[in-house]
């Protein structure tokens, strides 16, 4: 659903980006409420549709936003990995009149992560930035988020030309510069994009996925790099509300399938543990027409305890949907992230492979939230 991890943004946001590169709000920023006015952030509502190149672009009216890759990929010599980088932009609710150029009024966030079977645990970092001055931001009209600049800086930019994205992180540890390239057309999530997320006609994000993406580039690990070929998915989700009170997490997943084809199934869970809601939506090979609407239903298999938070997390799952039922088996089983740096959550970012009656069928990602505690976006 991503995705997104939880965003808890309000008072530990403000206190990890009182150190983080100051700046403007973003330059295509709708107009500013008066300060005498109560604040509030774009609705999200099922009109008008998508449009493209538009939407691949930042939404800075609405309160949060996402952009989310992962994917599965070959190394010569090891053991394939996995690897996550998403990118968060958050509208808080900072005054937007105040002229102050170091006004916060806009906060950049990315988490990057790399699942290598043989170090048993994820490589992980976090950036956190306020937009401005060049050194932080996300641009309307078309993919372009970032944080830093030069070598060190972590990017996410869409090639209009040739619809391919260039994604480029760069840690002390570990960094990936890494050529996307669509193998289709955006793919529209929930009703033509949007996707409800609870009973309120409000509780919904705008979300489209680009599934089937064919993955190129170089891995750099302890100072060795190396190249890699892959797939991957691509996420890209904005909302102001999404979650109501009764929920307290959700668990996600993104597949693309062996056959050129895609699965995306979520459930939020309740405090008492039971389903709120659930979505997914399910194509059959690389042309098939998407099936929406449908209604997951998920199982754990077996469960992880993490010795750093206590938290026990349900690292294999069944998911059956549409007639078909499958396990999904963790690539480690420790692949928490801990984000309570900048998005002040913990979360379980897994690359995960797909079996049906004991075949692989596909890989991708599992996403679970609100087992380290309950989640507060």
């Amino acid at each position: 659903m991503r995705r997104g991890p939880a965003l808890s943004l309000r008072r530990r946001l403000m206190q990890a980006l009182s150190v983080a590169a100051a700046g403007p709000a973003l330059a295509t920023e709708p107009p500013r409420p008066a300060l005498s006015e109560p604040f509030a952030w774009d609705p999200v509502l099922p009109e008008p549709p998508m449009r493209f190149p538009a939407d691949f672009g930042a939404h800075p009216g609405h309160r949060t936003e996402w952009w989310y890759v992962t994917g599965w990929i070959a190394r010569d010599g090891a053991p394939d990995a996995g690897f996550q980088l998403t990118f968060f932009r958050s509208r808080t609710a900072h005054p937007a009149a105040n002229p102050s150029r170091f006004a916060p009024t806009q906060l950049v966030l990315a988490h990057a992560a790399l699942a290598l079977p043989e170090r048993g645990r994820l490589l992980h970092a976090e950036r956190s930035a306020r937009a401005g001055f060049e050194l932080a931001g996300a641009r309307t009209g078309d993919t372009r988020v970032w944080i830093g600049r030069g070598p060190q800086a972590w990017t996410l930019e869409r090639d209009a030309a040739t619809d391919r994205y260039h994604a480029r992180i760069a840690t002390a540890d570990f960094g990936f510069e890494l050529l996307l390239d669509p193998a289709a057309p955006p793919l529209l999530q929930g009703e033509a994009g949007y996707s409800r997320k609870g009973p309120g006609a409000r509780q919904a994000s705008r979300y489209y996925s680009r599934p089937q993406l064919g993955v190129t580039g170089t891995l750099r690990v302890a100072g060795k790099a190396a190249q890699v070929a892959g797939r991957a998915w691509f996420d890209h989700e904005w909302s102001s509300e999404i979650l109501d009170e009764r929920t307290s997490g959700w668990d996600w997943t993104g597949l693309n399938l062996d056959d050129g084809g895609a699965l995306m199934a979520f459930r939020l869970r309740g405090r008492d543990g039971r389903d709120t809601w659930t979505d997914a939506m399910l194509r059959e090979g690389l042309d098939g027409t998407p099936r929406t609407g449908l209604k997951p239903a998920f199982e754990p298999l077996r469960h992880w305890q993490s010795a750093r938070t206590g938290a026990r997390w349900p690292v294999a799952m069944r998911v059956r949907v549409a007639g078909r039922d499958l396990e999904l088996r963790p690539l480690l089983d420790d692949q928490e992230i801990d984000a309570r740096g900048s998005t002040g959550t913990t979360y379980w970012e897994g690359a995960v492979t797909a079996f049906e009656g004991g075949r692989r069928v596909g890989r991708g990602y599992l996403e679970l939230t609100g087992y380290a505690g309950t989640l507060r976006l």
